[in-house]
């Protein structure tokens, strides 16, 4: 989970109301060593190896674009098990469409809006930062749970002094049912 605010973009945002509609734009990132480390530190993450965010955006339509790209990363994280270094190569495609006529999602009375269907759309902003873009898909793209190669948590008994420990299968008390439910199944359809 990110811990600091990420680096401001390195590029200047596309202003949509600039862009020729006549043809794509290309978009080509490839961050700095330096742009890296102060990346990975945002992310709270080891180290960023290699950034590549590659794309264009798409004008369609009259006044909507959406962006396709392709992210490249080589990220290093600590396990979670045993906290050694654990190297994980992502490669993830990115879409963004931005909407001329999208309203923005309205708040519920505990300030909470509703997700949208299609999660890749969002209203049209003045300003589309592509760098911006490639930091986000690259924080949700990051494993959760990094474990290196024979990592194993073992297991773990818990209990109050007196009280014998339960199992996993005892402190899972619905799993029986579904055993129970299978049988009678099969014994409705079983004359014996």
């Amino acid at each position: 989970m990110p811990t600091d605010p990420p680096p401001p973009s390195p590029v200047p945002p596309l202003v949509p109301g600039r862009l020729s509609r006549a043809a794509p734009h290309q978009i080509s990132l490839q961050p700095t060593a330096e742009a890296r480390a102060e990346l990975a530190r945002a992310l709270s993450i080891d180290a960023i190896r290699k950034l590549r965010f590659e794309g264009a955006l798409i004008p369609e339509g009259k006044h909507d674009w959406r962006l396709d790209g392709t992210l490249g990363a080589t990220v290093v994280q600590p396990c979670v098990v045993t906290l050694v270094p654990v190297t994980t190569r992502i490669d993830a495609p990115v879409t963004r469409r931005f909407l001329h006529d999208m309203s923005p999602p309205v708040l519920d009375d505990k300030g909470e809006a509703e997700m949208p269907e299609d999660d890749s759309a969002e209203p049209l902003p003045d300003r589309i930062d592509p760098y911006q873009i490639m930091v986000e898909a690259l924080a949700l793209n990051l494993p959760d749970y990094p474990r290196a190669e024979g990592a194993d948590l073992g297991t773990a008994v818990f209990s109050e002094p007196g009280i014998a420990p339960m199992t996993d299968q005892e402190a899972k008390p619905l799993a029986g049912l579904k055993a129970l439910r299978d049988k009678l199944a099969k014994g409705s359809d079983d004359p014996n």
